[in-house]
């Protein structure tokens, strides 16, 4: 059972593909259409402690993103210091991750918003628990996806692979985002163009390999 809302789920083809750069630009898009937009992280690995608490440096951005100041436990309610697969990190840490403190979370970020961005951990298929895992958590929430793409060797496979699994999931792909993350890929355009080609999503957006991103000027080049 979905519990909704206004909102989009950001996932990824993998890790390091730049799933919270593109949620950022993402928010920065609803906020310029005057939209109140709450970034959310559920599950966040490889944290360090600041004041007595464990925050990742991905959640802080989208903390800082958000269009209201928000308590940084509301935005990321499972954070784990080892940057290791959540449901390693969670049993090291004697934690579970349970749902209904996510869906709890995502409820507040809703009242508070006209829109909630959800970024994901790790891939589609990432393990949450022995019994759960992303795409589970994305159905609780019920919430279109949205599919960022690495344009990296081996991206035209991931992008095919993840969009199949998110299909089977019977949850909409309402687009994918192209994330040039290697500075020296050959033939970028021609690797994207085989992409939409292979999936019937449609491309919202290309994010240039740059290591200073400018999120305002990024979010004017998304085509919804």
């Amino acid at each position: 059972m979905s519990i909704g809302g206004e909102g989009f789920f950001v996932t990824g083809t993998g890790t390091g593909v730049g799933k919270t750069i593109s949620t950022v630009v993402l928010m920065h898009y609803f906020r310029n259409q005057g939209k109140v937009v709450s970034g959310y992280k559920p599950v966040a690995s490889g944290c360090s402690r600041e004041s007595g608490q464990l925050q990742n440096q991905d959640a802080l951005l989208l903390q800082a993103n958000s269009s209201q100041l928000l308590p940084y436990e509301l935005i990321n309610p499972y954070a784990f210091e080892a940057a290791i697969s959540p449901h390693i990190a969670a049993k090291e840490s004697n934690q579970l991750i349970d749902l209904s403190v996510i869906t709890a979370n995502y409820a507040e970020l809703v009242a508070r918003s006209d829109l909630v961005v959800v970024e994901g951990v790790g891939g589609w298929h990432a393990p949450l628990s022995d019994s759960m895992d992303v795409a589970a958590l994305a159905q609780v929430l019920g919430l279109p996806i949205v599919l960022v793409v690495g344009i990296q060797l081996g991206g035209i496979n991931y992008a095919r692979l993840t969009f199949d699994a998110i299909c089977a999931s019977r949850l909409p792909c309402v687009g994918w985002i192209a994330n040039c993350v290697e500075p020296e890929m050959l033939a970028v355009a021609e690797n994207i163009a085989t992409i939409r080609q292979s999936i019937s999503a449609p491309l919202l957006g290309v994010i240039p390999y740059d290591e200073e991103l400018d999120f305002s000027v990024l979010a004017r080049t998304i085509e919804w």
